[in-house]
């Protein structure tokens, strides 16, 4: 089988795995070379690649239903973006993107001029999080805060992660990706999505 073929293939089930399961790209790439009973250190595809595939199963097997609960998670993400403007929160990941389906989390990156000051609106907030240490953007380690978010259209239950940054970091934050997107969107750019009509996995 050529390599081509091979990680292409290793893809489609992985992007399979990303909507049906709303597992994350590193998981469902290694699950899915499980899946197809390829040796465990089969290269896998890049994360570019994956998203292509992601794009291509909303379009064949989510086309009808995709796009509203990609709406609702997008509004969802509002409301807490919404609760936050002080620490100039920016959305990112499947909900900006346009990949998310009803089982995907909401990430929410704060730029903030003190680390802690987020936690503690939480806090003052009465808002149940877990903290945790993720990898940021940025390659260096960055503080998580993560919680449970009730998404009522959909009734469903959704993980909303706020990733806490500096502020300095936000300068380097809004360059164009490897596919010359905008990697994430403020407050303005999400409501300005909302009020396009919605095409499945855009």
């Amino acid at each position: 089988m050529k390599t081509n073929t091979l990680s292409a293939e290793i893809a489609a089930a992985a992007a399979a795995l990303v909507v049906e399961e709303g597992l994350e790209y590193g998981p469902a790439k290694r699950r899915a070379v499980k899946q197809l009973a390829l040796p465990a250190r089969t290269a896998l595809p890049g994360n570019d690649e994956v998203e292509d595939a992601v794009y291509e199963y909303i379009a064949v097997f989510c086309a009808d239903t995709q796009p509203t609960e990609l709406a609702a998670l997008r509004e969802l993400a509002l409301v807490w973006m919404a609760r936050l403007p002080q620490f100039r929160p920016y959305l990112t990941g499947a909900v900006w993107h346009g990949t998310a389906t009803r089982l995907s989390d909401i990430y929410i990156q704060l730029f903030c001029d003190d680390s802690k000051s987020a936690e503690i609106a939480l806090i003052d907030h009465n808002v149940d999080y877990e903290p945790r240490t993720v990898t940021g953007f940025t390659g260096t380690s960055v503080e998580a805060l993560s919680l449970s978010s009730l998404c009522k259209p959909l009734n469903e239950t959704v993980g909303v992660h706020l990733m806490v940054y500096d502020h300095d970091d936000l300068r380097g934050a809004l360059r164009l990706d490897a596919k010359g997107r905008t990697p994430r969107g403020d407050l303005a750019a999400v409501q300005k999505l909302l009020s396009a009509a919605p095409e499945p996995g855009r």
